[in-house]
């Protein structure tokens, strides 16, 4: 009887680790309601300066940076967006990365609190990425867009967080209004 205890306990932290390690990216956004976002037609990176996510692996890790920042500007591309300096641009992009350890709350409400192999509660990697569109001569947010996820062993695996990196800005993208096509480009057309 106790190894079928066992063995259905293992199955049970097997499954519970596999719906946090895929839980859904929670993906939102914020426009403040004065904010014409259509008025704009070009972007630019702030500087990144001192980057801490809260985890020394990706602490400064230009690999993510360059990642980032290369997804954001093929989603813009297609959103009809043209980059430009940052002091020469309209909207200025500046991003936050933050890597948090986490308990598994829902186990914790149920009031049987999941184990992790070492006996432990279940814990872990929660990843947050926020990308704000700041106005750089008033300072102020035009937009904002986040995603919130678990990340758990996406760090040490480059392509996983690679991936995890293209799919968060893509569906924080996804909400960012594309550029309007000129009406007289539209009417030039054959």
């Amino acid at each position: 009887m106790r190894r079928r205890t066992a063995i259905v306990g293992a199955v049970a932290l097997v499954s519970l680790i596999g719906i946090v390690a895929c839980a859904p990216m929670q993906v939102r956004t914020y426009v403040p309601r004065d904010s014409d976002i259509r008025k704009y037609h070009t972007y630019g990176w702030a500087p990144t300066g001192a980057f801490d996510t809260g985890d020394p692996r990706l602490d400064n890790n230009t690999i993510f940076i360059e990642r980032l920042q290369s997804a954001v500007e093929r989603q813009m591309a297609r959103k009809g967006w043209a980059s430009a300096p940052a002091n020469q641009a309209d909207l200025v992009i500046h991003f936050h990365a933050r890597i948090d350890q986490r308990l598994d709350l829902k186990s914790v409400r149920s009031g049987q609190v999941s184990e992790d192999a070492d006996g432990g509660p279940l814990v872990y990697d929660a990843g947050t990425l926020l990308l704000d569109f700041i106005e750089p001569r008033s300072k102020t947010l035009v937009w904002r867009g986040w995603a919130e996820g678990s990340v758990d062993g996406v760090i040490d695996n480059q392509a996983w967080m690679n991936e995890k990196v293209d799919t968060a800005v893509e569906r924080i993208l996804a909400a960012f209004p594309a550029m309007a096509v000129p009406s007289a480009a539209v009417a030039s057309k054959p």
